[in-house]
């Protein structure tokens, strides 16, 4: 999907949502830049939600169209909270969890090793990036894939990346394997998925 100007978007949404915003460097920027600003209470509820619902999908690189059917899938499903079963959806595709485990330095980065057919899940080649994993699922590093430099280039990078605990990583291994599903951290969220529904569901 063709983003566009990633640090003007991340300053209209007002959230650093793309990895190369979320520095110092254009933190203080957006500081300096809102100093003494005052802040807008005219806003409606719509625009509000509507801003919460392109934080998260342009956090995950998805279409309108992906992360409506998300939503939709969410809303069908019974019984369920609905923000927790829309960020699983999110979490779990293959992308992200390749992300996640730190195999690449963003997302779209991450898309791309899918999408070129480097990865595998359970030893055959994905390359669908929103296949979405499951518990138990083995996802690893095509072996003639692994010199290829985006790899071997990570190694320092990998050493020191914390995934989160729902995903074991041997990175020497080059392997990822899903050992639970993911769980809201309103704290590391950079959107409200509450909002987002709100905005759906109207």
């Amino acid at each position: 999907m063709k983003i566009g100007p990633k640090y003007k978007i991340a300053r209209r949404l007002g959230a650093p949502i793309f990895e190369k915003t979320q520095t110092q460097k254009f933190a203080a920027s957006e500081q300096k830049k809102n100093a003494g600003r005052r802040p807008n209470r005219n806003r409606t509820d719509f625009a509000q939600q509507m801003q919460e619902k392109q934080k998260a999908r342009f956090s995950y690189g998805i279409t309108e169209k992906q992360f409506s059917n998300y939503v939709k899938q969410s809303f069908e499903e019974k019984g369920k909270e609905k923000a927790q079963m829309l960020f699983s959806k999110l979490e779990n595709r293959l992308d992200n969890v390749v992300y996640r485990s730190g195999f690449a330095p963003t997302r779209q980065a991450a898309r791309q090793m899918v999408s070129h057919g480097h990865i595998q899940v359970g030893g055959k080649k994905i390359s669908v990036p929103s296949h979405k994993v499951s518990v138990g699922n083995e996802i690893t590093v095509k072996d003639s894939s692994t010199s290829k430099g985006f790899f071997t280039t990570r190694e320092e990078e990998l050493n020191s990346h914390v995934a989160p605990s729902w995903l074991k990583v041997d990175m020497k291994g080059k392997k990822i394997t899903v050992e639970g599903g993911p769980k809201i951290d309103q704290q590391e969220l950079l959107f409200d998925l509450n909002a987002v529904l709100e905005f759906y569901s109207r």
